[in-house]
Formats: structure tokens, C-alpha cells, sequence
């Protein structure tokens, strides 16, 4: 191994040795607390030390590294107490999730680390968010992500570069080659010679480090480093390497040829550093043996701690709370100055004033900037606020819901549009498991906002009409809002920015611009999880939201007989629970009315919490109406057929006669 130390004094020649050590003892110990089932999983990066450790002292300590599960070096070589890593492995308080999550799946402000999910890919664009903070707040910071070459076959990978690339982000895009995704060796992973060359496609830089080689790694990526504080950009690094054991343990390696295990244990980065520092009279044997002795002894009482503590003890309370950030509602009541606005209109107003209100709030989109997005709502945004805060993104959605979260990491809010709701499905997965779960797993709220666009009636067909709000009031941690009205629209849409929660925010296109309303011009809010009673009645509770409110208030009065209350829920998630069960208390008939199709929908848990709650005030069976079990169709009177609200008013009038 060709070790060059070029211009580094003795004394770092030596940290870079005690600090690769540090990863590798403390690796053989775990392995046989394994082995005792002291703890129950390990990804093993022996053999690959030195990359974690090179990248970790080649930067400063204030800049955020996004570490994989081999990457213990990046803990250790922050300097993180082994204590609370060895709680976090056995699921003890004192570790980083409370128990939630195991292995290196958290993160740590205090030593800016950011962890990684399961599904690998997330944590990529997310570099790329707060890499964009740093070149906001002109920090001139570098980031970097780690990921494995298996990783580089994922979409987010992809969209991750274009994203840094096209807008020259400082961030150091680390791939560990280590020949093997699992059991998959490279030549089934993908078909160009080397890592790095897929920089090309991207006009990026990008280098090619032998990844068991301490020095190597340090001084390249240190002047790398240097050179993109100056001059912000990203890089590439392929760094050559192997994996010395199974993917995890039990996985073991017998899909490995041993020629070439034989191969790559000599090139052990450890053990080859060690001769060389001890060649070049460096180190000496007892040198050597005093600091594994030192790092033992620091294994051995951090696991005294470690295994003294008591084990967690479940609470409820505890687990439900730290689902979402707190959030203290502050109620901001408007002026009597008032105008008529479309729904369109309302939403453009409450986006400029929260820009206005918030200096440092970052809306991202496809086409939002000159163009104004594809309803113009953000039209003239530019002129305003400039194209850093108004920012055009490629065609990438993964990508930009990652790079939001980046943001709330590196503590800028953002609002982020989904041309049309329907395409969320391409950024289902940052959505539902690193929004979602990040405060819950580990203390780290998601400041985003999705703006989704949605809804028939308007002959867009299957990918530019649907309504799936269902998708996200599933899964906890998300906030769901759906307002019907543009003085909802407007005041909720000012709470959802200002929440430091992930909120879905809901837009159906057919109210853009069809519904008018007298909404103040100033800045105001409205708190969640507070439904309308807009229409008040004794004969049957109706309830709904979205464009579904009017269709309800429509078919009501045309059958001006039936004496209805009219609950527009607003929000989804936070539900008013307590507005529907004092409704269908005093009514005794309920019948909800949603524009997704049935099965599975809201409509069917309201349904449920009604008849656990409201059974013996019922007069009737909950009745439930959405639209047909297909897609949505394009042709209008297949749409027609589709959309619920001819069936709505069957279904009224027989729960009216009932």
C-alpha cells in the first residue's frame, strides 16, 4: 500500500491511527457481544475503517456527515460518548432513539450527524437540503453523504446528483465500493468500470481513493473539502474498498470467492497503516500497545454503563407525544379589510405573506419560478424574493422532498409543490418513512410543507385527478389539511407553514378558480383540527371536505326538505372528533361524504369512530359514499359516473326516510 504523508506532522499521523483503531476494537468486541446475544444485529465495517475516519477528520466539526451502517468511524472520530452508542445498539434510554430504532439509524444534532434510513437512497437528497441551507446562509460549509455501491442503482441517487450539479451544492457524494451489495457483486449492479465515472452524466468532478489507504483518503478529501468552501460545488468519490465480513453477521460471506477474501485481507487498513507508521518510526510496538490498551479499557467501563442501565419502561403517553414537535397554535386574527377571492387567489396570498413573515422560507417546485407554476400561483414570486427562495427544480420529486428535509435539518422552512398531488407517488418513500418518522425516531421535526393539487371534476384523467389524502392520514406523524373554502385556504395555509411538522396541504384544482369568497387581505391563521359547521340542522349530519362540501351543500339545497347539519372537517389529520360526535348526538344520523373512492378512505374510520362512540344515539346506520373502485377516468361522463355526488343524493334521501 503506498502511503504518502506529504505534508502531515506526526502528531496527526497519529490521531489518524488511534482513530482508525478506535472503529476496529471496538467492532471485535461487539462482534462477540453478538455472538452472547448482548446485542441483536451488526453491520460489520471491518476492512473499511479508513474511509469513515479519513472523511470525518478531513472535515470540520461544525459540518453535517450523513453516515451508512459501516460508517462507525464517522461516530467515534466525532468523538460521540461510547456509551450512549452502546445504549442505542441495546435500545437503552441514554441512546439516541429511545429504544425506537436500532444500528446507526439516528441522528445527532450536537455532533451534526445525520443518519441513515433502511431504504438507503432518502439520505442523499437530504445532504443535497442542507448543503442548499449552507449556500443560503453563505456558511461556506461542505456536507457529506455516504452511501455503498449498491445504493448507486437506486433512483434517489440519481436525482441526488442532478439536484447538487445543477445547482452547484457543496456536497461530497462518498460511495464505499466494497464489491458487494448484499450477495449481488458489482458486474450485476451496474455496467461502467468505475463509480466515479457516472460523474460524467452529471458534469460533475468526481475521484477515484483507495478506500483502505488512511492518508489517501484524508489529504484528498481534505483539499477536496477546501476547494469546495471556496468554490461551492459537488464531488464524487468512489472510494475502492471491500467488505471483510457478511452483509450483517448472519449473512455471512460465502458467496465470496476466497482468493479474493485472501486478497483483500492484505490490504487491511488497519493493520497495514500500523507497519507503516511503525517502518517510518512513528510508532512503536509499545506505543501500539498502550493505545489499544487505553481504547479497551474505554470499551470495557462504556459498557459497564451501558449495560447498568435499566432497561426502558413502555409508556403510552410517551410514545404518542413524540410523534409530532410541539406546536403551540398561535391565533392570528385578521382585519375587517376584506375582498373577493378565488380559492387560487387565497392560496397565492397566504404563500407571499408567509414569505414575507418568514425570511428565510424556501418554496421549491417544477416550472414555480418564471413561470409560475402550472396554476400560477406563484406567479411574480421572482421578482419579490429571488430565484434562492422561488426554486425551480428538475423533474425529481424524491429528490426535493429530500432536499425539504435537509432544510428543516439545517433549520429553514420550506414549502414544496407538487404539480399535481398525484405525483407524490414518486416521492411516496421520503414522505411516509423520513418525514413521518424522523421526530418520532430520534427528536428531528420535518419543517415541509407538500402542496398537493388535486381532484376531478376538471376531465384531467387518472394521473392528474386523484384525490389521495388517504394515502398520508394513515400514517402517523404526517398533518393532513383540506380545506374547502378560500378564507380556509388561506388561514390554514399560514398554520401549516408556521407548524414545524410535515403537512400534506391539499388543493382541490376544480376550486381554484370556480369559488369565491370575502377573505382579509392581511396575514391571519386558523388552528387545526378544528372542523365548520357551516350549515346547522336536526334531521342528519353530513360530512365532508374539499370540493365535496359544495356538491353536499348543493344536493341540500335542492332538497330543502331535509334539515341538515354540514361539517367541513378542514383538517384530516388532527380530526375533530369532538364537533362529528356532538353533531350525530343530537341528530342521530350521519352520512359522509368523501371524493376518493370508498374502500379504505376516510369516510370508513369516521364511520367506525362514530358507531364506537355515538351507537346509542344512531337512529340509522352510518352511511358512507366516495367514488366508484376504479381510477378516475378522463372522458367527463365517465368522470361524471366516477365522482360520488349523484350517489350522494340517493344515499341522503334514503338515510333521510330511514
Amino acid at each position: 500500500m503506498n502511503f504518502q504523508i506529504n505534508n502531515l506532522d506526526n502528531n496527526t499521523l497519529l490521531l489518524l491511527y488511534k482513530s482508525i483503531l478506535k472503529p476496529r476494537l471496538i467492532e471485535e468486541k461487539m462482534l462477540i457481544l453478538l455472538r452472547q446475544g448482548k446485542i441483536s444485529k451488526w453491520f460489520s465495517g471491518i476492512g473499511q475503517e479508513a474511509i469513515a475516519v479519513g472523511v470525518t477528520l478531513a472535515l470540520n466539526k461544525e459540518e453535517y456527515i450523513l453516515p451508512m451502517h459501516r460508517n462507525l468511524g464517522v461516530f467515534t472520530s466525532r468523538e460521540i460518548p461510547l456509551y450512549r452508542l452502546f445504549a442505542q445498539w441495546q435500545g437503552k434510554a441514554s441512546g439516541f432513539t429511545k429504544g425506537r430504532d436500532r444500528s446507526f439509524h439516528f441522528g445527532t444534532q450536537q455532533y451534526k450527524i445525520i443518519g441513515m434510513i433502511s431504504h438507503l437512497g432518502p439520505q442523499l437528497g437530504v445532504a443535497d437540503g442542507i448543503a442548499l441551507a449552507s449556500k443560503l446562509k453563505n456558511t461556506n460549509q461542505v456536507t457529506a453523504v455516504f452511501t455503498g455501491e449498491g445504493g448507486t442503482s437506486e433512483g434517489d441517487f440519481h436525482e441526488a446528483l442532478n439536484v447538487a450539479s445543477v445547482w452547484n451544492l457543496p456536497v461530497l457524494f462518498c460511495v464505499e465500493n466494497n464489491g458487494y451489495g448484499l450477495s449481488t457483486p458489482t458486474n450485476e449492479q451496474f455496467n461502467c468500470q468505475n463509480i466515479a465515472d457516472k460523474g460524467i452524466g452529471y458534469g460533475m468532478e468526481s475521484h477515484t481513493l483507495d478506500g483502505n489507504n488512511i492518508l489517501e483518503v484524508y489529504a484528498k478529501v481534505r483539499d477536496i473539502a477546501e476547494s469546495i468552501r471556496l468554490n461551492p460545488r459537488p464531488v464524487l468519490l468512489e472510494f475502492k474498498t471491500f467488505r471483510m465480513r457478511g452483509h450483517e453477521e448472519a449473512s455471512g460471506t460465502k458467496y465470496v470467492p476466497q482468493d479474493l477474501i485472501d486478497y483483500w485481507a492484505l490490504q487491511d487498513p488497519v493493520v497495514n497503516y500500523e507497519m507503516f507508521l511503525k517502518n517510518q518510526g512513528i510508532l512503536t510496538d509499545n506505543e501500539a500497545a498502550t493505545y489499544k490498551e487505553s481504547i479497551i479499557n474505554e470499551i470495557n467501563e462504556h459498557l459497564e454503563i451501558a449495560f447498568a442501565e435499566a432497561d426502558i419502561i413502555p409508556n403510552e403517553t410517551n410514545e404518542l407525544h413524540d410523534v409530532y414537535q410541539d406546536f403551540v397554535y398561535q391565533e392570528i386574527t385578521p382585519s375587517t379589510e376584506t375582498k373577493e377571492n378565488r380559492f387560487i387567489d387565497a392560496i397565492s396570498e397566504a404563500l407571499k405573506q408567509s414569505m414575507e413573515r418568514h425570511s428565510d422560507l424556501v418554496i421549491m417546485g417544477q416550472d414555480i419560478a418564471e413561470y409560475g407554476g402550472a396554476f400560477k400561483i406563484t406567479e411574480g414570486f421572482v421578482e419579490q424574493f429571488g430565484k434562492h427562495r422561488i426554486r425551480n427544480t428538475p423533474i425529481c420529486e424524491s429528490a426535493i422532498i429530500e432536499t425539504a428535509m435537509g432544510l428543516s435539518i439545517a433549520g429553514i422552512k420550506s414549502v414544496v409543490e407538487m404539480q399535481f398531488a398525484d405525483f407524490v407517488s414518486s416521492g411516496f418513500n421520503p414522505v411516509v418513512n423520513y418525514l413521518a418518522k424522523s421526530h418520532y425516531r430520534w427528536g428531528q421535526n420535518a419543517d415541509v410543507v407538500l402542496r398537493m393539487p388535486c381532484g376531478g371534476g376538471v376531465a384531467a384523467g387518472p394521473f392528474h385527478s386523484q384525490t389521495n389524502e388517504a394515502w398520508f392520514t394513515k400514517t402517523p406523524g404526517l398533518k393532513v389539511v383540506y380545506p374547502a373554502f378560500p378564507f380556509d385556504a388561506k388561514g390554514l395555509l399560514n398554520t401549516a407553514i408556521n407548524d414545524p411538522n410535515p403537512v400534506l396541504f391539499f388543493e382541490h384544482k376544480a376550486l381554484y378558480r370556480s369559488t369565491k369568497q370575502q377573505v382579509p387581505t392581511d396575514y391571519y391563521t386558523l388552528p387545526f383540527g378544528k372542523a365548520n359547521v357551516i350549515r346547522k340542522g336536526q334531521d342528519i349530519t353530513v360530512i365532508s371536505y374539499g370540493a365535496a362540501v359544495h356538491w353536499a351543500l348543493e344536493i341540500l339545497d335542492k332538497n330543502n326538505s331535509i334539515s341538515a347539519d354540514v361539517i367541513d372537517l378542514r383538517t384530516l389529520q388532527p380530526l375533530d372528533t369532538e364537533t362529528i360526535f356532538a353533531s350525530v348526538k343530537k341528530t342521530g344520523k350521519a352520512i359522509i361524504l368523501q371524493e376518493d373512492s370508498l374502500f379504505g378512505g376516510i369516510a370508513s374510520d369516521i364511520s367506525s369512530l362514530i358507531t364506537e362512540h355515538c351507537f346509542q344515539f344512531l337512529d340509522a346506520p352510518v352511511k358512507r359514499v366516495g367514488s366508484l373502485e376504479t381510477p378516475i377516468p378522463f372522458v367527463a361522463q365517465l368522470e361524471a359516473q366516477y365522482l360520488p355526488k349523484h350517489r350522494f343524493e340517493i344515499a341522503l334521501i334514503e338515510l333521510y326516510k330511514y
